[in-house]
C-alpha cells in the first residue's frame, strides 16, 4: 500500500511517517513544502532526516499549491493531510493570508486531485479549535464556533472535505486533535516555550490566570489513532475526537515541570488569552469504538520525553 503524508516533516507528520513504516507492507511518500512557519525549516529537516535513507520512504519537497496531482495521486492508495499553517495567536491581521493559502486553498487543491484520481481513504487533520468555548466534555456532535481565524480556516477545511465527500464520494475521515505535545513539538507551543525558558533560567510567561485547562494528547498516542484509521472499518464519513490521557491546568503543568527539573520555576503573568477557549475536554469514546483508541501516556511521562527531545535537538535547544 502506498500512502501520501502531507506535512511530513512537521511535528505530527514526521512521527506518523515513522509509525506507518513499521508496517512492511506500506510505502510512504512524504510531501512537504517547508513553508516558513513557527518551526524553523532546519528543525523540520532534522525531524525527517532519519527517514531519508529508508527504502520505503520518499520525500517530495513541493508546495501543495503547485503539485501536479496527475504525476502523484494515480499511484497513491491513501492520503493523510496534515500539512497546514498552525497557530492561533499568529492567525490575526494580514497573517491570515497564509492561513487562507495553506489551510484552505491547499486543502481544496488536494481534494480536487483526489476527486480526479480516487484514493481509498482521505484523512484530514483538524483541531479542537473548531469547537471554541464549550462546557464540560465535548463530543463530535457539539456545535462548532471557533474563536480564532486559525480555527475558522481548519473548520473551512472540514467543510470542504464534506463537500467533496457528498458530491464526489471522496472517502473522508476527519480527526480533531486536542493539544498535541511531545518530542518535536513546535517552538511556539506552550510546553516547548516553558521548557526553553526553564533551560535559560527565565520566568515562564503565562497568559491569563493559569487556571485554564487543556486535554493534552501525547504525540505517540495521537499518531496511533491516526495510523489506525488506515485499516479501520466504518470510519469513512466520520468526524472523530483524538484527546489525551490527562487534563490539567497550565499551573499544574508548570508544577510537573518543577518536579522534573528539580527546582522551582518563576512565573510571569503577562495578560489575558485571546482567541482561545478557557477549557478543552475531549469525549474520545467514538475513537475508542471505531479506532480502538486508548491513550497511554500521562503528562509526567510525556513532558519528560519532550524535555529529552529538546536537549538532544541542536536546532531547538537554546543556550
Amino acid at each position: 500500500m502506498r500512502i501520501l503524508v502531507t506535512g511530513a516533516a512537521g511535528f505530527i507528520g514526521s512521527h506518523l511517517c515513522e509509525r506507518l513504516l513499521q508496517d512492511e507492507g506500506v510505502e510512504v511518500i512524504g510531501l512537504d513544502g517547508f513553508v516558513p512557519s513557527s518551526t524553523p525549516v532546519h528543525a523540520r529537516k532534522f525531524n525527517i532526516h532519519p527517514l531519508l535513507g529508508h527504502p520505503r520512504f520518499t520525500l517530495l519537497v513541493q508546495n501543495l499549491l503547485g503539485v501536479a496531482w496527475e504525476h502523484l495521486l494515480p499511484h497513491v492508495d491513501a492520503v493523510y493531510h496534515l500539512a497546514g499553517m498552525p497557530g492561533v495567536r499568529s492567525s490575526w491581521g494580514d497573517d491570515f493570508k497564509a492561513y487562507i493559502a495553506h489551510n484552505i486553498e491547499a486543502t481544496q487543491r488536494l481534494l480536487e486531485g483526489c476527486r480526479r484520481f480516487p484514493v481509498q481513504k482521505f484523512v484530514y487533520a483538524s483541531t479542537s479549535s473548531v469547537y471554541g468555548e464549550q462546557t464540560g466534555q465535548v463530543n463530535e456532535d457539539a456545535r462548532t464556533q471557533p474563536l480564532s481565524p486559525y480555527g475558522v480556516s481548519k473548520l473551512t477545511g472540514e467543510q470542504l472535505c464534506s463537500v467533496y465527500a457528498h458530491n464526489d464520494g471522496v472517502p473522508i475521515v476527519i480527526l480533531r486533535f486536542f493539544t498535541v505535545y511531545g518530542p518535536r513539538q513546535r517552538p511556539d507551543m506552550a510546553f516547548h516555550r516553558f521548557i526553553q525558558h526553564i533551560l535559560q533560567h527565565k520566568p515562564i510567561p503565562i497568559y491569563g490566570d493559569g487556571h485554564q485547562s487543556r486535554d493534552f494528547t501525547y504525540v505517540d498516542d495521537c499518531v496511533a489513532a491516526i495510523a489506525a484509521t488506515l485499516h479501520a472499518e466504518g470510519v469513512i464519513g466520520e468526524t472523530i475526537n483524538i484527546g489525551g490521557k490527562e487534563r490539567a491546568t497550565v499551573l499544574e503543568c508548570i508544577s510537573i515541570l518543577e518536579q522534573l527539573f528539580g527546582s522551582p520555576v518563576e512565573r510571569q503573568f503577562i495578560g489575558k488569552t485571546y482567541g482561545e477557549p478557557r477549557h478543552t475536554w475531549a469525549d474520545i469514546r467514538k475513537a475508542g469504538r471505531l479506532l480502538g483508541y486508548a491513550p497511554k501516556t500521562d503528562l509526567t511521562q510525556g513532558l519528560q520525553a519532550e524535555i529529552a527531545s529538546i536537549l538532544c535537538n541542536p536546532f531547538l535547544r537554546q543556550p
